[in-house]
């Protein structure tokens, strides 16, 4: 299970690369970093020898076979719903989504590419389509900066920041996003994937990634703005 070190493997970079850092802040986000004992981010895998002959198995009526790919990578696919959600139940219930999508659509995956970015490109296809019905069942609590300069007020509270207390006012305020700009910052600040990669996992053009990133910066520096936040110069 992926927890809240993974989520913040980044943050930093993330919040600079947002335009988003106070004083307060960068030293609440440097005592985070120095908390992450220097985690690697996920990274995709190179195809198993193993898929693509469960793959056929599978489609074959070989329940094992399915069970063995679900053995293989539950782990990076329960890393990528992690991003999504942190609530245990839901995460789980995410995971079991993208395995039952992966198997109704089994039929259509034509080993051209490792069958890990396939599910990967199907669980970023159903995390996102968790937080578009959130934001449409109910409105996210407002996210108050305070939280934050509180935790810096003072040199020893930054360095007692615990990480899991830093991931949910990182998700508190990622939440104030739309699901788009939320997904766009995720891939590519939290999950440090390149234009390409983020273009493979979502489906759009390049060209898209790069305006809607752009958007979203400029949606999040506004955000912070609206909290209170005093901006760097």
């Amino acid at each position: 299970m992926v927890g809240a070190n993974c989520l913040l493997s980044d943050l930093e970079t993330f919040v600079a690369a947002a335009v988003v850092e106070t004083q307060n802040l960068a030293s609440v986000l440097r005592a985070m970093a120095q908390s992450l004992h220097g985690t690697p981010r996920d990274t995709l895998a190179d195809s198993n020898p193993g898929d693509w002959e469960d793959v056929r198995r599978t489609r074959d009526g070989d329940p094992d076979a399915y069970r063995r790919l679900i053995e293989r990578h539950q782990d990076h696919v329960a890393g990528i719903l992690w991003r999504f959600s942190r609530d245990r139940r839901v995460h789980e219930e995410l995971v079991q989504d993208v395995f039952v999508e992966a198997y109704l659509s089994l039929r259509g995956y034509r080993n051209q590419a490792p069958l890990q970015h396939w599910l990967s490109r199907i669980a970023t296809r159903v995390g996102y389509r968790y937080w578009k019905e959130k934001a449409r069942s109910r409105q996210s609590e407002p996210f108050d900066i305070q939280e934050w300069d509180e935790a810096a007020g003072d040199g020893q509270a930054a360095r007692v920041l615990e990480p899991n207390h830093a991931a949910e006012l990182l998700h508190q305020l990622l939440e104030q996003m739309p699901p788009r700009d939320r997904l766009v910052l995720t891939l590519r600040y939290l999950d440090q994937c390149d234009v390409a990669e983020t273009a493979r996992r979502t489906g759009w053009t390049k060209t898209m990634v790069k305006v809607q990133t752009l958007r979203a910066r400029n949606k999040l520096r506004k955000l912070m703005e609206k909290s209170g936040a005093e901006f760097v110069q």
